[in-house]
């Protein structure tokens, strides 16, 4: 996994991170969140790049990064991932983050800034995808398709293995299940030609489904995979 630059934040509280979130804060933001089908009821309004500049200033710190989850603040959370420490983050804290995810956004930015990196991430797969909440049961396809993405070193029979876990949640018909699991599906038939044979298998597969959803994973994931471009970027990479 990547390595992470040792702490460097400054000796700032959890108080006074949030209330520099709320200085640069916009209502009109705010307001526009729901768009992205992101709750608006415990945030205050602030870009991603701008969140995303204020931890590179803070560094990486695993107690801040604790405090700002505990505060509930969608913001906060935010923050959390982006200076937290992989090498200190425990598998107990990424099932309660987990069981805590309350949107996408959320969900998605800790996999894919936080979770994907730490030593604990291939072993959360499979019990999150029995996890009954939507987000919690999307954190296994989140990360599953964030490792298929920044994981250059795990192994193919890992991505292989996976994809029977694809497969059994490809009739969960809830959207941010759904997605997920699609996007997990087609980042691991990208990796390589051997992974994109076995992905191709399983979406076929699917899409021959006497369910609607498994059907739709099969079908949409099977336009990109077999789309020319894809195979034209796969053939480079033998």
């Amino acid at each position: 996994m990547k390595k992470t630059k040792p702490s460097s934040a400054p000796d700032l509280s959890v108080a006074e991170v949030i209330a520099a979130l709320k200085k640069v804060s916009s209502k009109k933001y705010r307001d526009g969140m729901a768009r992205f089908a992101i709750p608006s009821d415990k945030a205050f309004g602030v870009p991603v790049g701008t969140m995303r500049q204020m931890a590179k200033k803070l560094g990486r710190s695993h107690e801040l990064a604790e405090g700002l989850w505990q505060s509930g603040w969608y913001e906060a959370r935010m923050m959390a991932a982006f200076v937290d420490d992989p090498a200190e983050v425990t598998p107990a804290q990424m099932d309660r983050w987990c069981r805590e995810f309350d949107n996408w956004a959320i969900c998605d930015t800790v996999c894919f800034h936080l979770f994907d990196r730490t030593r604990h991430a291939w072993t959360k797969l499979s019990p999150w995808s029995k996890y009954k909440g939507e987000f919690a049961k999307r954190g296994a396809f989140a990360l599953l398709w964030s490792l298929a993405v920044h994981d250059k070193k795990a192994s193919d029979e890992k991505f292989a293995s996976s994809l029977a876990l694809i497969e059994r949640a490809a009739t969960d018909g809830r959207n941010f299940v759904k997605k997920a699991v699609n996007m997990a599906l087609r980042a691991i038939g990208k990796r390589n030609q051997s992974l994109h044979s076995l992905a191709v298998a399983t979406a076929q597969r699917l899409a021959e489904s006497k369910d609607a959803t498994a059907r739709w994973n099969g079908k949409d994931a099977l336009r990109e995979l077999a789309s020319s471009s894809v195979k034209r970027r796969l053939a480079k990479k033998k």
